[in-house]
């Protein structure tokens, strides 16, 4: 599980970088707060579910889609506070980085 968080932090600096190249400053902080809207939200989800493994009695997949909701409503929250705490966003490298970042998960699963 933490493999995946590995790998989206690593996408998360590598598209800051070049997001920094292209725009300045503004990209480099719109990736950020893209990232941190994305990584976030996961790492708590991959603790909690790590967590639960090994507990007897609790019902895995309840606690799942519990964990699954509260992570959507996290990234979705940070995000607003983003937007709302930072005006001078600027949106394409937002949108790129969150996407580069949500996706870059999925390489851990296909990496095995």
């Amino acid at each position: 599980m933490l493999k995946a968080i590995y790998l989206q932090l690593g996408a998360a600096v590598i598209t800051a970088i070049v997001a920094g190249a292209m725009v300045g400053t503004r990209g480099v902080v719109s990736v950020g707060f893209a990232a941190l809207a994305a990584i976030l939200p996961n790492l708590f989800f991959a603790l909690r579910l790590t967590m639960l493994k090994n507990r007897p009695g609790a019902s895995y997949a309840a606690s799942f889609f519990i964990g699954e909701f509260l992570k959507i409503a996290a990234t979705i929250g940070i995000l607003a506070i983003a937007i709302k705490g930072y005006p001078a966003m600027h949106w394409p490298s937002l949108l790129i980085g969150l996407a580069i970042v949500l996706h870059a998960g999925f390489l851990a699963f296909w990496k095995k």
